[in-house]
């Protein structure tokens, strides 16, 4: 392990006033970062954190970060592009391997998101046998959308969320997989039973499409997967994602263009899928969270939507196919990410220079 330092500006784990004294829970400032983007939990309870430009970072749960860890593929930074998302493989406890997800530049000023797989030896600090698995397809100019949150469900599939890159019509292309939700093996190969799987290539890799920039999934209790997405100007949406359904994008959306063009309403096309909750005022959803932990015992069965635009923490309560915003809780921060804790806490990442992550425990 490389030599462990405490986060500068945070000596010790210190209280953050909110700015809705009506926030049911305490907010701990328990480390400071240069854009954190996404973490993880080992099963030791410290984490990874990653931040946009490129680094990866091993957290302790009381505040110490390690120096960087070397072996981290390089990254196309600028924009909304960067190293993103990370990911534990399911026998992580005995193989050490985590997923990355980051930015990849091409030839002729293209650009795309990949994700590496790599062995992590934490004492070392490094990452080894670092191979990228999976590639955005195809390549393009630009530097948004590039979603690529990743998930492990209980079958050992990984779940990825891939933004259409600003492109649009990506979205509908059966032969891109951009702006889709996509299910592969553990080696970043299609998996079997995808709803096109016999198509091949791209399109097998496709579990539903029709989707703009999906920046967060995760699963209920039931094993269904939801995502959250940002509408082009407003519009944004949290979806139950069914295999094999496309939900609209650019079609249908119940937000606009940035160019103040009107695009049709969910509602004109009921063959589409319609989001089971959008916001006509943007909250800009950097993530998404299912809670099934017993610290906040109430709302067990929820989930939590970190919010950009909005700098709020945003409840959803679920009820069958149904869902509804339940609470909103002022945070006074651009939020980038959620993640439950291994003892049931509400673990928080801001967002841009300075972010800091934020441990939420019942008062």
């Amino acid at each position: 392990m490389r030599q462990i330092i405490a986060v500068a500006l945070v000596a010790a784990i210190t209280s953050v006033a909110c700015a809705n004294d009506r926030i049911p829970f305490n907010v701990e400032s328990v480390a400071s970062f240069n854009e954190p983007w996404a973490m993880a939990f080992l099963p030791e309870g410290d984490l990874l954190v990653t931040e946009k430009s490129g680094q990866l970072l091993l957290v302790s749960a009381d505040g110490e970060t390690s120096d960087r860890i070397d072996g981290v593929p390089e990254v196309d930074y600028g924009g909304q592009g960067g190293l993103g998302d990370v990911a534990l493989h399911p026998e992580f406890a005995t193989n050490g391997v985590i997923y990355l997800s980051y930015a990849e530049s091409g030839e002729d000023n293209t650009r795309g998101a990949a994700i590496a797989r790599a062995v992590l030896d934490r004492d070392a600090g490094t990452l080894s046998e670092v191979s990228v698995i999976w590639r955005q397809f195809p390549k393009v100019t630009g530097k948004g959308h590039y979603g690529h949150r990743l998930l492990f469900d209980g079958d050992g599939y990984l779940w990825v969320s891939s933004g259409e890159r600003q492109k649009f019509d990506p979205s509908q292309d059966m032969q891109s997989s951009m702006g889709k939700i996509l299910r592969l093996n553990d080696d970043g190969t299609a998996a079997e039973g995808n709803p096109f799987y016999d198509q091949g290539g791209v399109t097998a890799e496709i579990w539903s499409l029709g989707h703009r920039n999906p920046l967060g999934i995760d699963f209920d209790a039931e094993g269904r997967l939801w995502n959250s997405e940002m509408g082009p100007r407003h519009g944004d949406e949290l979806n139950l994602v069914i295999k094999g359904e496309n939900y609209g994008y650019p079609l249908v959306s119940n937000g606009r263009h940035y160019s103040g063009m009107p695009i049709p309403d969910h509602d004109t096309r009921p063959d589409l899928e319609a989001p089971k909750v959008w916001w006509d005022k943007t909250i800009a959803p950097g993530d998404l969270m299912f809670y099934d932990g017993d610290a906040f015992g109430d709302w067990n069965g929820d989930f939590f939507i970190p919010g950009l635009a909005s700098k709020a923490l945003i409840r959803i309560e679920v009820d069958g196919d149904e869902a509804r915003e339940a609470a909103r809780y002022d945070m006074g921060k651009r939020l980038r990410g959620v993640e439950q804790g291994p003892d049931g806490n509400i673990w928080v990442l801001e967002d841009q220079e300075g972010g800091r992550l934020l441990k939420l425990t019942p008062r």
